[in-house]
């Protein structure tokens, strides 16, 4: 099924063919999907890909709540619009449960002592006239927080706080905010919300089904699972309601109502290429990378690593996407303040325009384009080498 024309299509229901130039951030991540974020520029680069948005038109809308960042989908963060800040939560609120029950069965921890820190939380965050970070929450809290020693340093749990916060983000009772108001670092502080997650549980799953067969489709319901995190069981149910087709032989499913437009669709005949982060929705919402790559490029090296790109999960760099073709690789190094990439098809002057454009706006906007909070030039160094010898 993953032929150039079906790529194409993934790529314009992605935005990634001009067709939202302009258009606000919030209706972006409406239309295509949540944005995950790790604390690198993913969120950054696939808006501006998508519409030429500026950082400081994002991150006024991050100030303003139009878009925020969330744990939302398997308990991941994203970066949603408000639209679906009711339903990320609801989603999301499976994985701080579970780690509270693991602490529970492992750690000696009850849920009446994480509730009382929860209490010792929101009223830190009410007497406060800024936010607060964790090293101000565990302070403010005092002995409402527990050390849970060695036993919890091995099973990445230190304290009871984290436990606390993770609960009262997923009831939209606080949310993080960055220090900087930038998405692409990771040190936050906290501060009291009054959010509200769908109440019914049932019905938030389905909305998230319906948001993604309209972000993702044709789509299976085994790449459904993965994005949500749902049970087999759980994911059928979720997609009872909506009337799925299957297209051809294959396992991929398509909302009825697009079938008549995913007919009539053709692909370009011209190249368009966008530059995206690895985590990029194109490749992440069906995570399975095989389907963008060319049989001869899936035979390619991997980029400063071993093996072959056809045998990864996800992409060891960063995207050059060309209508859904994974196209090229690229990394920042902002020493020389230049995008290094290797291309797949050949260099013609629109995969340069294109390269320059996201060059420019990476160094004079971001100043990096990391991968994840923890990326870093020295750490991206055999990449960059690799790429460079092409």
């Amino acid at each position: 099924m993953a032929t150039a024309r079906v790529r194409a299509w993934w790529a314009h229901r992605q935005g990634l063919d001009g067709g939202l130039r302009g258009v606000g951030a919030a209706e972006v991540l409406e239309r295509t999907g949540w944005a995950r974020s790790v604390g690198g520029s993913a969120p950054y680069l696939g808006l501006f890909a998508r519409a030429r948005l500026g950082r400081e038109t994002v991150d006024a809308e991050v100030a303003r709540l139009a878009i925020h960042e969330l744990p939302a989908a398997r308990g991941c963060t994203y970066v949603l619009p408000s639209a679906d800040f009711a339903v990320g939560l609801a989603v999301g609120s499976g994985a701080p449960e579970g780690e509270l029950k693991s602490a529970e069965r492992h750690l000696g921890v009850t849920r009446a002592e994480v509730e009382q820190l929860c209490a010792a939380v929101i009223g830190a965050l009410e007497a406060a006239d800024t936010p607060l970070d964790p090293a101000a929450l565990k302070t403010a809290a005092g002995p409402a927080v527990r050390d849970l020693g060695e036993a919890g340093r091995k099973r990445g749990t230190t304290t009871t706080l984290p436990l606390a916060l993770g609960l009262l983000q997923a009831r939209g009772d606080i949310r993080r905010v960055p220090v900087n108001g930038r998405l692409d670092q990771q040190r936050y502080g906290y501060v009291r919300w009054h959010a509200a997650p769908l109440s019914d549980v049932d019905m938030a799953r389905a909305e998230l089904a319906r948001r993604y067969f309209a972000w993702a489709a044709p789509a299976s319901l085994k790449q459904f699972r993965w994005f949500s995190g749902f049970t087999a069981s759980v994911a059928k149910k979720a997609v009872e309601a909506l009337e799925l087709v299957p297209v051809g032989d294959s396992d991929l499913l398509l909302p009825k109502e697009l079938t008549d437009e995913f007919a009539e669709f053709t692909e370009p005949g011209e190249p368009r290429y966008a530059l995206l982060a690895g985590i990029d929705g194109i490749h992440l919402l069906h995570r399975e990378m095989g389907r963008l790559l060319e049989p001869a490029d899936a035979a390619r090296s991997v980029p400063g690593g071993r093996g072959t790109l056809g045998e990864e999960a996800d992409p060891p760099c960063h995207l050059i996407v060309d209508r859904g073709r994974i196209a090229g690789l690229w990394e920042f190094d902002p020493g020389a303040g230049e995008i290094v990439h290797q291309s797949f098809v050949g260099e013609n002057d629109t995969l340069r325009e294109a390269v320059a454009e996201t060059e420019t706006f990476v160094r004079e906007e971001l100043g990096d384009a990391r991968s994840f909070s923890l990326d870093s030039v020295k750490s991206r160094a055999p990449r960059l080498a690799a790429l460079r010898a092409g």
